[in-house]
């Protein structure tokens, strides 16, 4: 049974029966077993290159959704519904990734009968339009950084708002994530050629050219506060996450606590996170971001994931509790009875993504046989994966197969454990990005707390490529 009782006030924890799990991989994997203790029946999809992944055998029944294409199967939303309603199923269960913050297929389960596990469809919405996003975010007092009200589609208007806030600028993507339709502006000679790349990328990648102009930061760290809400007003805020570690605007490393946020940051972190969450009476997992200032201490709402993140074990192994059951129990009728400091955490946790990808060689992608899967074990570690010896790792999807959760003490125990962890994690057939993990955390601007959101390109790499 869940581990939850003591943040619901009523409903039924075990109001679905039969849930369609609309993902693949770990976390597929995650929601299966999550199912079977909670006594709820999964049905998996899998596409036709994931026939021998692990969260096919492991769930209670399971259909081939298509090839190995996601446009053709994680992404079909209509395949997904027919197949969930011809199961018997519920309830649909998104995960991160693919559909799990589009607000159609959200939808399109809700108008089908299907419970959605997640926030509504125009919650999902509304936090994904980031123009939108930040209107309401300031609506509630979350400080938002300063720039363009609307998106864009017309360099003419662009330019005016460009000239209005002043160079360096961030033109970012008004739909989707991930560094998708996103450029750096440091005058006004590169705009135009930088707002067409960027509006061409966006329209691509999402569906939608239109961008936004807002201030760009030097160098900043990213926080992110948890929450959960129960669709009633009820929410949750944990600790901050710390994800400045990244590549490309793609997280690498995440920790919890931040080493750079105390608690009188914390506190007004989470403060601004849950206005936000009750104010839209927001439903589920969802993640508030932020980018923050060392050196003015001044942080900014950048946008809300509403979903899982990748990274919420870190939180899981801070707390002592499962997010995902939680999640379930919300989506079954559950609501919270906690206040904003009712939950405890403990010890220092750091999050490693394993993907299969050369990083020597520019991050590569590295697909190929398993011929050598050896994860450390012991105690405070924690591997969430669906991969095993012998496995073909196929190039059509995200290259994460893993990731290493450590625990510790404090910091300094959370790294120590951490070395040992990455040490003894032993892997053949595939290029990974354990070595790179090992190399961050010996860097001194990373014991120093010297890290920013650009570290990676700007500071570590050139020095490794140089032999430094």
């Amino acid at each position: 049974m869940i581990n939850t009782t003591s943040w619901m006030v009523s409903g039924n924890a075990n109001g679905l029966r039969r849930v369609l799990v609309a993902n693949r991989g770990e976390i597929a994997l995650r929601a299966v077993r999550v199912c079977r203790r909670m006594g709820i029946e999964s049905v998996a999809v899998y596409s036709e290159a994931d026939a021998a992944s692990p969260h096919v055998w492991s769930a209670d029944d399971s259909v081939c959704i298509g090839p190995p294409a996601a446009a053709r199967s994680y992404l079909a939303a209509e395949a997904l519904v027919h197949v969930a309603k011809a199961k018997g199923c519920d309830a649909v269960y998104p995960g991160y990734g693919f559909l799990a913050e589009n607000f159609e297929f959200a939808a399109l389960c809700g108008k089908s009968g299907l419970k959605f596990v997640g926030p509504s469809a125009e919650a999902i919405r509304a936090m994904g339009d980031k123009s939108r996003a930040r209107r309401v975010a300031a609506r509630f007092g979350v400080p938002v950084v300063p720039g363009s009200e609307t998106a864009f589609t017309g360099l003419k208007e662009a330019q005016t708002v460009a000239g209005e806030l002043g160079f360096p600028l961030l033109l970012k993507a008004k739909s989707g994530g991930g560094g998708r339709g996103m450029r750096i502006v440091r005058d006004s000679a590169e705009f135009p050629a930088a707002f067409t790349e960027a509006t061409r990328e966006a329209e691509a990648a999402f569906g939608d050219g239109a961008v936004y102009v807002e201030r760009f930061f030097e160098a900043v760290r990213h926080i992110e506060v948890q929450v959960m809400g129960d669709g009633e007003g009820g929410a949750i805020a944990f600790d901050e996450r710390d994800c400045s570690v990244q590549r490309r605007h793609q997280k690498l490393i995440e920790e919890s606590p931040s080493p750079v946020v105390d608690a009188e940051l914390r506190t007004r972190m989470k403060g601004a996170a849950l206005s936000l969450a009750r104010g839209i009476a927001y439903e589920g997992a969802g993640t508030i971001e932020f980018i923050f200032d060392v050196a003015t201490r001044e942080f900014f709402f950048i946008e809300m994931n509403t979903r899982i993140q990748v990274e919420h074990a870190v939180t899981e192994m801070r707390i002592g509790r499962d997010l995902i059951e939680l999640q379930f129990a919300i989506a079954g009728g559950a609501q919270l009875a906690v206040s904003d400091d009712g939950v405890a955490a403990r010890g220092h946790a750091i999050e490693y993504r394993i993907n299969v990808e050369d990083w020597q060689l520019g991050f590569r992608p590295s697909p190929g046989r398993l011929n050598l899967w050896q994860p450390p074990q012991g105690p405070g570690i924690r591997l969430d994966s669906a991969a095993y010896e012998g496995q073909m790792i196929t190039p059509y999807y995200d290259s994460m197969i893993a990731k290493l959760i450590v625990l510790g003490e404090d910091r300094h125990d959370a790294l120590k454990k951490s070395r040992a962890a990455l040490d003894d994690f032993k892997v053949d057939g595939v290029a990974t990005t354990i070595g790179f993990h090992r190399q961050v955390i010996d860097h001194e601007d990373f014991f120093s707390d010297r890290v920013h959101t650009r570290w990676i390109e700007n500071e570590m790499m050139p020095r490794t490529a140089a032999g430094g």
